[in-house]
């Protein structure tokens, strides 16, 4: 995971890592937000990034977007690059990401139904029968059967949010980015959306990488807990260890402030 790790990030990689970062750095201006990063994450498993804002977290997630692109370093995503690659191949690879984000994004005008069909249909080629057959799956799944004819404005916060997720499942995407996909709730509402996460995290094989300031629900969904500080990686290891035991003063410092 950091520099030290190198050695046995390569190794996994001949097993299938399923995204992986070698060496990125990414700046703004003059500030350095990911700095010569390295770290990869396998099929399956559930990565939370923690670390105080402006460490980089949300870049990372951005960058596998590709909302944003490396200054260097490479990105690779289920056997393809990423970054650098030809603008054709990185709509390819980006097709096998999904994001749910910390606003929801969903479009005002169309129908809760036609927010999770519209990019399964345009972007997959997906029939709008399936689209819609599948659609229904997921909102039945995220506790929304009934709302496939509402307008998301008739929605409720932690409602919006349920179709932001159902609506990034919908792509079939390899790997889930959740970005602080609580943080614009009212607190009442922030529970459901954790359980709902918790329950996708258990009984489906996606692989998730999340930044997130709820320890407990890291704790609970996380294989591995990433420690950011200065965009770059200070500790990692399984969330009995960082949240329990952590090695670094800086790690204990953030969780004595946030817990």
């Amino acid at each position: 995971m950091t520099k030290e790790s190198d050695a046995s990030a390569g190794t996994a990689l001949a097993g299938g890592e399923l995204v992986r970062l070698e060496g990125v750095t990414k700046r703004f201006g003059t500030n350095t937000v990911l700095d010569d990063l390295n770290f990869s994450v396998d099929p399956g498993k559930h990565v939370t990034l923690i670390g105080p804002s402006g460490s980089g977290k949300t870049t990372i997630l951005r960058l596998l977007m590709t909302l944003t692109k490396p200054d260097e370093g490479t990105i690779t995503v289920d056997g393809e690059r990423l970054f650098p690659a030809p603008e054709q191949q990185i709509r390819e690879v980006r097709k096998k990401i999904g994001m749910v984000f910390q606003q929801f994004n969903l479009f005002p005008n169309m129908s809760v139904l036609r927010n999770i069909t519209e990019a399964p249909v345009r972007v997959l080629g997906m029939s709008k029968d399936e689209a819609e057959a599948r659609a229904r799956e997921l909102l039945d799944l995220v506790g929304l059967a009934d709302k496939c004819d509402a307008r998301p404005t008739r929605l409720s916060g932690g409602q919006q949010q349920r179709v932001a997720i159902a609506r990034a499942l919908a792509m079939r995407p390899r790997v889930l980015l959740l970005d602080e996909v609580t943080s614009a709730l009212d607190p009442e509402l922030v529970a459901g959306v954790l359980d709902l996460l918790r329950d996708i995290a258990r009984s489906t094989d996606i692989t998730m990488l999340c930044v997130t300031h709820e320890m407990g629900f890291a704790r609970d969904i996380s294989d591995q807990v990433l420690m950011f500080d200065s965009g770059r990686v200070i500790e990692a290891g399984p969330p009995e260890q960082i949240f329990g035991d952590p090695e670094q003063e800086r790690t204990r410092e953030f969780l004595s402030a946030v817990l």
